[in-house]
């Protein structure tokens, strides 16, 4: 996967000074992304779709706000919104609040990377508002990028999360030389779609125990030279995901059907003749095009396992 450029300069350098940030907040320019109940603004008037920013505006204070950075003219910020607010924003035409996980697959990609930093950011300070040792509140600070107890005798600091999950694409060669991949399905998943197995990391494990853990855990299998692809941020709601091919040292499954409903071996013909995902056309589909799945799929499709 080629690494993609930021879309902007996250300006780490500003968020301790806050007059900076209060006068960026201020500059005519500045754009921000609210974000309502996880829901994204989504611009829907062409077939690429676009974000759609606001400026600042009553009631939304800086306190409130989180600093993403510049894109060397416009200042951006984003801030979570309640319902009150959300419905005194006029939108504007061919454009609503959406979940970015339905959209994903259309909307530009420096869009689509703004908005996963802003929805990411504003899930943690909805759902980190008082301090784990003592229970006080905590203060936005350093430009809304940590938060700190009010309690002066506690002045915990607390940063956001990003939770590590991992996911692999397990392959096996036959002795006739013929190699499959191992793909399983979850139960909520549109029926027919399979993609590669998947789990998070637990505490005091390395990333390539975490891939063997969590495919013998799944299906039942073992396996080795696991070696790291590329990573994708996923903000659903706050994970990074972490792309591995493994090789299986069994083949045998015995599924935790707690986890997956089924999985099987697939040839790269097989896997080939698979529809597109949600296509009810066909009887097996393929992962998301926007997923990390998809590209690890991709990749053992032409023969490839190489970073791009």
């Amino acid at each position: 996967m080629f690494i993609q450029q930021q879309p902007i300069d996250r300006q780490d350098h500003l968020r301790k000074d806050d007059a900076a940030v209060a006068a960026l907040w201020h500059d005519p320019k500045a754009r921000v992304l609210p974000i309502h109940k996880g829901a994204c603004p989504v611009n829907f008037d062409q077939d690429v779709l676009s974000l759609a920013a606001f400026p600042v505006q009553a009631p939304w204070q800086v306190s409130h706000a989180i600093y993403l950075g510049t894109d060397g003219q416009t200042p951006w910020f984003t801030i979570a919104i309640d319902d009150d607010q959300a419905s005194n924003l006029t939108l504007p035409a061919d454009t609503e609040f959406t979940d970015l996980r339905k959209v994903g697959m259309r909307i530009n990609a420096d869009d689509g990377a703004l908005l996963t930093y802003a929805k990411g950011l504003c899930f943690w300070h909805e759902n980190t508002t008082h301090c784990s040792r003592c229970g006080s509140q905590l203060k936005n600070i350093q430009a809304g990028h940590t938060k700190r107890c009010v309690n002066e005798a506690c002045g915990h600091m607390v940063f956001p999360r990003t939770d590590p999950a991992v996911i692999m694409l397990v392959t096996h060669t036959d002795s006739d030389g013929v190699e499959r991949c191992l793909l399983g399905r979850s139960p909520g998943w549109p029926a027919g779609m399979y993609s590669t197995l998947a789990g998070f990391v637990e505490c005091g494990e390395s990333l390539e125990q975490a891939v063997a853990r969590e495919v013998f855990e799944e299906a039942g299998v073992r396996v080795n030279h696991v070696q790291y692809i590329t990573s994708q941020p996923w903000p659903f709601p706050r994970s990074i995901m972490l792309g591995f091919k493994a090789e299986a040292i069994t083949t045998e499954l015995a599924l935790d059907t707690h986890e997956i409903e089924d999985a099987q071996w697939f040839t790269r013909a097989q896997v080939q003749a698979f529809g597109t995902w949600g296509d009810p056309a066909y009887d097996y589909q393929m992962p998301r095009t926007d997923s990390i799945a998809f590209y690890l799929l991709s990749l053992w499709l032409n023969g490839s396992h190489t970073t791009g």
